[in-house]
């Protein structure tokens, strides 16, 4: 057996310290295993300029990453699983979901909000017609589903990018992933509110009024179908609670056949045993109208419920809003 992987990856710091993380797993459980890590850059991050829906969908995050997986110019890539399409190129699989970071969403704030006691609706700390950046419809959605007056503008970029444009008051707060600003170092949750780069003040948006992206927290390890080798060497990272979240949540995704096009949010989990508990949400891009249903399921058939839970939300309003 060859004592060698290489690892394809993002060149965003994100991206960079999420593989990092996987090599270190792989060195740690496989004492003398050789881990390369090799950048490749995607569309999305050439075109940071255009939003999600005008690069095509998720795909502008992982296309290229792909492309050197079938030409085996790399052994696995490392993916938020959030940014990976639900149809993946035939020749391809994911071979490993680690244990899931917070699902979590959180609010960045421009300016001090102070000390506060009650951090349960985190949006009312925003004033009447304040602007709010994000590249996501989902999080457009959600945000006039709860405050209509809120001025919802286009953000994009890497973390940096995006805190910087916030220092520079483009915008009087930003939502990031959670999971994000904990790999990368940024959040600190020993405060009240919570701390983010050591300059802003952020709260969390949890649920059930706020629900992620499907797969939101989650990192997928994708490999060549067929590639046992792989799979293998990558089996102790891999976790069994997070795999049946998330496929469940993709199969919602993808029986809505929504894509980037439309609101779409979700949370799956394993609270005990073998129940899994699934929450789907479509909303309209302007947030006038939800559908919503959750449901139970079981651990070993995950995507029978998300496809369940599709099924309904389709004919109960879903099905215009896709």
């Amino acid at each position: 057996m060859a004592d060698k992987l290489i690892i394809g990856s993002r060149g965003s710091m994100l991206a960079l310290t999420q593989s990092n993380w996987v090599a270190e797993e792989l060195r740690r459980f496989h004492p003398g295993l050789e881990v390369e890590i090799v950048e490749f850059k995607t569309t999305g991050d050439v075109n940071l300029g255009a939003s999600l829906s005008e690069l095509g969908g998720k795909g502008a995050f992982t296309k290229e990453l792909e492309d050197a997986l079938l030409l085996k110019k790399c052994d696995l890539a490392v993916h938020s699983l959030k940014d990976l399409p639900t149809d993946l190129p035939e020749g391809l699989r994911i071979g490993c979901t680690p244990p899931r970071e917070t699902t979590e969403d959180t609010l960045v704030f421009a300016q001090r909000i102070g000390t506060i006691d009650d951090d349960s609706d985190p949006l009312a700390f925003l004033l009447q017609g304040a602007t709010v950046g994000t590249s996501s419809l989902r999080r457009r959605a959600m945000l006039l589903a709860m405050r209509p007056d809120l001025k919802v503008i286009e953000f994009r970029g890497n973390v940096d990018t995006r805190l910087d444009k916030l220092e520079d008051r483009k915008a009087d707060a930003i939502i990031l992933a959670s999971a994000g600003l904990a790999r990368l170092g940024l959040l600190d949750i020993t405060t009240r509110p919570d701390r983010v780069a050591s300059s802003f003040d952020a709260l969390a948006l949890r649920p059930p009024g706020w629900l992620p992206a499907v797969g939101q927290g989650a990192l997928a390890v994708e490999v060549r179908t067929g590639d046992e080798r792989t799979v293998q060497l990558l089996a102790p990272l891999h976790d069994a609670a997070t795999f049946a979240a998330t496929a469940a949540e993709r199969a919602f995704l993808n029986r809505l056949g929504a894509g980037c096009q439309a609101p779409v949010a979700a949370l799956a989990a394993v609270p005990e045993g073998s129940t899994l508990k699934l929450t789907g949400r479509v909303l309209a891009r302007d947030g006038s109208q939800v559908v919503e249903l959750q449901d139970e399921g079981v651990i070993s058939t995950p995507e029978e419920l998300g496809i369940r839970v599709a099924d309904w939300c389709l004919s109960n309003g879903a099905q215009g809003l896709v």
